[in-house]
């Protein structure tokens, strides 16, 4: 079973990516901002991440610039909600992120996000 670290600040987002990865058979921890993310990746490595960039404490782009450069091969899709945003989901890219979603995204796209990027 692929396990699967989501990293966002809002509590609800965190637990409607749960209760749909968890359906569709993966294994799921959660991290509230960045920092505590990155310390449970630190801690046991999962076969994707999914974070937002927006956060308080430790942003998802200092996040994701840290974690691929202690774990290059890490998988990492970012997330980002409100207008005008597109600029850090290309940064995103350009730090390590595979793949970005912009928020709102339905359920149909991030399991086929996150299907492709387990596969390759």
């Amino acid at each position: 079973m692929a396990t699967i670290l989501i990293i966002d600040d809002e509590e609800p987002i965190r637990a409607l990516l749960r209760t749909t990865l968890e359906a569709a058979g993966y294994e799921v921890t959660e991290a509230s901002n960045g920092r505590e993310g990155l310390e449970r990746y630190r801690h046991k490595p999962t076969d994707l991440v999914i974070t937002d960039i927006l956060m308080p404490e430790l942003n998802g782009l200092d996040m994701l610039l840290e974690l691929t450069r202690e774990f290059i091969h890490a998988k990492v899709i970012a997330i980002s909600g409100g207008g005008g945003e597109d600029n850090v989901l290309d940064v995103a890219k350009l730090l390590g992120a595979r793949r970005t979603l912009q928020k709102p995204f339905s359920m149909t796209q991030l399991l086929n996000a996150v299907r492709y990027e387990l596969e390759h």
